[in-house]
């Protein structure tokens, strides 16, 4: 009876008699593990085994340092953190308990670049993976993995975990193969190039490999992902965006970009989905994407047949717009690609594909240099991402942010940034609602005149031009005055802006 109601979900018999409950299978899990989980960006992750594990913690002194693609959803980071069930964490999150545990110093963070966990696992550079969660749609005939809506880095943590825990997710269709490239690079002395030439090039499999012998538990559950936080943008990112397009139609025009670009990748936000938003109404077509998720505004540049194809590791969305990307599956299974996210991130292939990555930045300071992950220079915001794989790698390093915000009492654009993730070097060119700076082919004297000619607030502007003069009197190749290059956010610290009533006081 049992394997007939699992069925056309589990096609591997070995794995019946490890059918449990959640409660049951958060028991393998033992203190000080290091636990991997399946989840991107709140896609494909962990909905029942990490929150019965959580609840445990709450009743025994457990702790486990945890990794797992991107940020997870529906709190479960929070509710490690409220539980003190985490040492480490690693290598990227989004969660408010979380990061308030993390800013404390009750839980250690590491924040890394998302295209290097896989490898540093595999080359053995991070702590052996005591267990790994993985959620998957189904089991095939090899007792292998068809994920959900996320690859991230699942394939590498079910390699290397020594224990495995599948949840079966029955919310999602059961025939979800098509999407999938699942690609690791062979374990050889000599590397081998990823032969990835387009967005469209599929060189793996449509499962995670395994060794059966290492699951230890199958948990059905049948919960769908955190649905996206989809808001509405306002004037600022649609001036942005507006700015962002009018640069690339002159580059198509000075035959430096063909009138379908190159591939795109773009992060997630406000920002992001105006700058696709835009696109819609534009002279582009057939677009590609190689980017990390897939949002909203992917598939509706896809319902006005303005993006013929994308890649990614994971797709994030709406309630609506799941509910019509599951109806309507047909029609895009073969215009999408999920892969493992040190594929989707590999800088390799994002030089080779020449890709246009747009990302958004906390704060920027007048030579370029970027903040992407820290407030006030000590507390994380949610870590750098992709950002650096794809800004160093790209053909166009596109940052984005609004020139100002807090009713103009904070400034993005600074003298001198708190806290650097992706320097001067990997930027090109930087957007706010005020304009747009080209960067390449400046000194850094060059590229402080255009941002501040170009990007910085009017009310800020003599305030920066006035720090900017008296750096250059000091003289050098990056002209800085120690003494007051962080004076803006001092003075947000202690009155509350980073107006100055008189900059010389």
């Amino acid at each position: 009876m049992r394997q007939n109601q699992y069925n056309n979900r589990l096609h591997y018999p070995a794995y019946f008699d490890k059918i449990c409950s959640a409660e049951k299978a958060a028991l393998l899990i033992d203190n000080k593990n290091v636990v991997g989980v399946s989840g991107f960006t709140k896609a494909g992750d962990s909905k029942a085994v990490l929150p019965a594990f959580a609840a445990r913690a709450a009743k025994e002194n457990l702790q486990i340092t945890l990794i797992s693609g991107a940020s997870l959803g529906y709190n479960i980071d929070g509710l490690l953190a409220k539980n003190k069930a985490l040492i480490k964490r690693m290598p990227f999150q989004m969660d408010k308990e979380l990061r308030d545990s993390i800013n404390s110093g009750k839980v250690l963070y590491i924040d890394q670049h998302l295209s290097q966990t896989a490898e540093f696992l595999a080359k053995k550079q991070l702590p052996p993976v005591d267990i790994a969660i993985i959620e998957a749609s189904k089991i095939d005939k090899n007792g292998y993995i068809v994920p959900t809506t996320s690859v991230g880095n699942s394939t590498t943590l079910a390699k290397m975990a020594n224990k495995i825990i599948i949840e079966i997710n029955t919310f999602f269709p059961d025939n979800l193969e098509s999407i999938f490239d699942i690609y690791s690079p062979p374990e050889t002395n000599e590397p081998r190039p990823i032969d990835i030439t387009t967005p469209e090039s599929k060189i793996g499999n449509n499962f995670i490999p395994l060794d059966p012998q290492k699951v230890m538990a199958i948990v059905f559950t049948n919960h769908p992902d955190e649905p996206a936080n989809v808001k509405e943008p306002d004037q600022k990112p649609f001036r942005i965006a507006d700015h962002l397009l009018n640069f690339l139609k002159s580059e198509v025009k000075k035959d430096r970009l063909p009138i379908q670009l190159k591939p795109i990748q773009v992060g997630i936000g406000k920002i992001a989905n105006a700058v696709l938003s835009r696109f819609m109404e534009s002279s582009f077509a057939d677009l590609t994407m190689y980017s990390e998720v897939l949002q909203d505004s992917t598939f509706e540049l896809m319902d006005a047949g303005k993006l013929s194809y994308a890649s990614a590791t994971s797709i994030t969305l709406s309630k609506d717009c799941r509910t019509k990307f599951f109806k309507n599956f047909d029609q895009y299974k073969d215009k999408i690609i999920l892969r493992p996210q040190n594929i989707s991130n590999s800088p390799e292939v994002i030089r080779r594909l020449e890709i246009i990555s747009i990302n958004t930045a906390i704060e920027i300071d007048i030579y370029g240099n970027v903040n992407s992950s820290h407030i006030g220079g000590n507390k994380i915001m949610n870590g750098i991402g992709g950002s650096g794989d794809f800004a160093r790698n790209a053909l166009l390093s596109i940052f984005v942010c609004p020139s100002t915000s807090k009713n103009h009492t904070l400034s993005h654009i600074v003298p001198m940034v708190t806290h650097v993730d992706n320097t001067e070097h990997d930027v090109d060119i930087i957007v706010t609602e005020v304009g747009l700076a080209d960067l390449r082919g400046l000194a850094p004297r060059e590229r402080a005149t255009s941002i501040i000619n170009n990007c910085i607030h009017p009310l800020y502007k003599k305030q920066m031009l006035q720090y900017y003069q008296e750096a250059l009197q000091h003289g050098g190749h990056t002209p800085h005055l120690l003494s007051k290059a962080f004076s803006w956010h001092i003075h947000y610290n202690e009155k509350g802006t980073m107006l100055f009533t008189n900059y010389s006081a």
